[in-house]
């Protein structure tokens, strides 16, 4: 766990260089990170400032406001139990009671086994289908103690595995830009017009 893997160094250098300025792929470059081994750690974020030209604070900035980076080490898979409105009045809250019961652990912790970390979270646009919640942020919509249940027994066992990757993992397909398709930026780093110079 930490720094980049020498595949990852080079996927990162082909999303920096499908930005104009570098500090756009940092949000990119996080996804890698967390991906690679499930969280973002000091020595990820240090390792990305590097490769950005930023510093480890700035790194550190971005990752610790958006909630979907983790800084600290999950389970294979985090079950994120809406509680906001929609969900709290259609059963969110006992929802989420019930897999605190049925996982052993209180929200915010991860089981002995690291398969599971277990989240109260608020709103996941998901409202019209309540009470939902989220594995790996794939959704389980209008979803009933029962089916969580199945659900959390198949996910143990690995009969989910198409359907819901570690955690970390955005896409099981990584989308390929053409190079043709990023490389004509100007000396600012903004990209070239017709009828402009280089």
């Amino acid at each position: 766990m930490g720094r980049l893997t020498s595949e990852n160094v080079e996927l990162a250098r082909e999303i920096i260089d499908r930005y104009p300025r570098s500090r756009s792929a940092l949000i990119p470059l996080l996804h890698v990170a967390q991906e690679q081994d499930g969280w973002v750690s000091t020595e990820a974020m240090s390792h990305i400032a590097e490769l950005l030209g930023l510093t480890p604070v700035e790194v550190l900035g971005t990752a610790s406001f958006y909630g979907m980076f983790k800084r600290e080490p999950v389970g294979r898979y985090v079950v994120s139990v809406c509680t906001n409105i929609s969900c709290l009045l259609l059963g969110g809250e006992e929802l989420l009671e019930h897999c605190e019961a049925r996982l052993g652990v209180k929200a915010g912790a991860t089981t002995p086994d690291g398969v599971f970390t277990l989240e109260d979270v608020e709103c996941i646009a998901a409202c019209t289908d309540a009470p939902c919640l989220q594995v790996n942020y794939r959704f389980f919509l209008n979803i009933t103690h029962d089916e969580v249940d199945r659900l959390l027994d198949d996910l143990r066992a690995g009969r989910r595995d198409e359907e819901v990757p570690p955690h970390g993992t955005l896409t099981r397909v990584r989308p390929r830009v053409p190079a043709e398709r990023w490389s004509g930026h100007g000396a600012e780093g903004l990209p070239v017009l017709p009828g402009q110079s280089r």
